[in-house]
């Protein structure tokens, strides 16, 4: 199967990075692919970030879907979801948000989840979107503050992320961690490994999701 991960906002690092994560636990026969949009926003860390970025994802996904080798599945690599609903009415093929996929995800395997996001401005669509795809299971969202781009380039932010981490976790007696920015998603094998829960990265999840879907599409034909 052909797997597209599209990173809304124009980092290249970034889109790397979600690719990386993708790849680490596609199967054998997944290719994929993560691309991100010429013009737009740099991080999406607002609001405004979101609508600014989604003609250009829907561009992508067009350009993608005209090409010799259209996906099979697409995933939108921001924790906003945006644009979601919008590809979806544009394909006939799954379409995954990493913040649905990850909530999804962190709800079946514990019962529970803490969100730790980026910036605090991304809290309220965070709440937003746990309502909408997992009425009770999210108990807090918290925000680090920590600017997008420094996360994705400095491997450091993971300390006080940790940190952050066991103040939801204790104050909320969640079950796990959803990571709430996909450039959070190298820190979600160490940060396991730190605070002895489950952390969920929205990328591997969706990734792991694109591909349960498809087959399960083509088995059910």
């Amino acid at each position: 199967m052909r797997l597209l991960l599209v990173n809304p906002n124009t980092t290249a690092s970034m889109t790397a990075a979600i690719e990386s994560s993708a790849r680490s636990v596609a199967g054998p026969a997944t290719k994929v692919m993560a691309v991100n949009p010429a013009e737009g926003p740099a991080s999406i860390e607002n609001d405004d970030d979101e609508e600014r970025c989604i003609p250009h994802l829907l561009d992508v996904v067009a350009r993608a879907q005209a090409g010799p080798d259209r996906p099979d599945a697409y995933v939108i690599a921001c924790f906003g979801d945006p644009g979601l609903e919008q590809v979806r009415t544009t394909v006939d093929v799954p379409v995954l948000g990493i913040a649905q996929a990850a909530m999804h995800a962190a709800a079946l395997s514990a019962g529970s989840f803490s969100v730790v996001t980026s910036m605090s401005a991304t809290v309220p669509t965070a709440w937003t979107l746990a309502k909408t795809y997992t009425p009770s299971q999210c108990l807090g969202v918290y925000a680090t503050d920590i600017p997008v781009l420094r996360i994705d380039s400095d491997p450091t932010t993971v300390g006080p992320i940790g940190d952050l981490c066991e103040t939801a976790l204790a104050q909320d007696a969640s079950g796990s961690i959803v990571l709430g920015c996909a450039a959070m998603a190298p820190f979600a094998a160490p940060l396991a490994e730190r605070l002895g829960v489950p952390v969920v990265d929205g990328v591997v999840a969706a990734t792991l999701l694109a591909e349960a879907l498809v087959r399960m599409g083509q088995v059910t034909r």
